[in-house]
């Protein structure tokens, strides 16, 4: 008797863990279309001219009559519209590669300090730092755009760079993730006679490469994407980063769909390429830095 209610109980929960199986895979693929569906929508789109956006608006409709490359071809042209949208990427790029590295190399020397070291007063800057992320930025914004104008950055790539470049919740995942190192590293690394900056560059960084890559991604997606900001700073068109140059096509004269559309999708190009390269360790970064500690 005792087998055979086992057994009954064995197959009661097996089908009940089929069925949460069933109900939970139905819910992330709804979920994951909802999520896809403007990126494909957008890349159909960017294949019609803009008179059919104009008509049908964003649509999944799989029409090839109307597909055409003419948004490319006319995106990488040589015309004014195109060498405008180059203009603006090679902008967004310099920024987004300037920003990346100096908000990893300070936001890791930063956390280093907090979780390698013991001094007075560590864990009251550690709780500073974590209330500035606490502020919204429109609280923020007027008081450094006043900074940014005392300081004669405004229409400079450093008035866009610099207010961000220390990111409390870059500090906050680099700490989580380095308090967790032994210690013991830094202790046998001065028996061997390096230095502290040795100690933290040649065999603590390598270790946090996890670390690096998550917020590579995620330093570099904010920052390709950063529009307010850069909008406020900047004046003339020719310093313009892609999102803001991509608005400006879009007036109560006349919207230029042909390069809006195809823009916006070649824009992701490069965000997806840096995933590509560090996604291997992106997944172990975040799910170890959410961990430790």
């Amino acid at each position: 008797m005792s087998t055979v209610s086992s057994d009954k109980r064995k197959m009661g929960m097996k089908k009940k863990n089929t069925i949460l199986s069933v109900i939970s895979t139905a819910f992330f693929a709804v979920l994951g279309f909802i999520v896809v569906f403007p990126l494909i929508a957008g890349v159909l789109a960017s294949f019609r001219p803009g008179r059919e956006l104009i008509r049908r608006g964003l649509s999944v409709n799989l029409d090839f009559s109307s597909m055409t490359l003419s948004n490319y071809t006319y995106l990488f042209s040589g015309n004014a519209d195109s060498k405008k949208y180059f203009m603006w990427f090679k902008n967004s790029l310099v920024l987004t590669v300037v920003t990346v590295v100096l908000t990893l190399l300070i936001c890791y020397l930063v956390a280093y300090g907090l979780s390698m070291y013991e001094f007075k007063l560590k864990n009251v800057l550690f709780f500073l730092v974590i209330a500035t992320m606490m502020v919204p930025f429109e609280i923020l914004m007027l008081p450094l755009y006043q900074e940014m104008i005392d300081l004669k950055l405004m229409n400079t790539s450093a008035g866009v760079i610099l207010p961000g470049i220390c990111g409390a919740s870059t500090v906050f995942f680099f700490r989580q993730y380095m308090i967790g190192l032994p210690k013991e590293l830094l202790d046998a690394g001065r028996i061997d006679g390096a230095t502290e900056y040795g100690i933290c560059f040649k065999i603590m960084l390598p270790i946090t490469k996890p670390a690096f890559a998550a917020m590579t991604i995620l330093c570099a997606m904010g920052a390709w994407n950063n529009m307010l900001w850069p909008m406020m700073i900047f004046r003339d068109a020719d310093k313009f980063t892609l999102p803001i140059g991509l608005n400006t096509l879009l007036t109560p004269y006349g919207n230029n769909y042909d390069v809006l559309i195809a823009g916006s999708m070649f824009a992701i190009i490069p965000i997806f390429v840096i995933f590509l390269c560090f996604q291997r360790y992106f997944i172990e970064g975040l799910t170890t830095g959410a961990v430790k500690g």
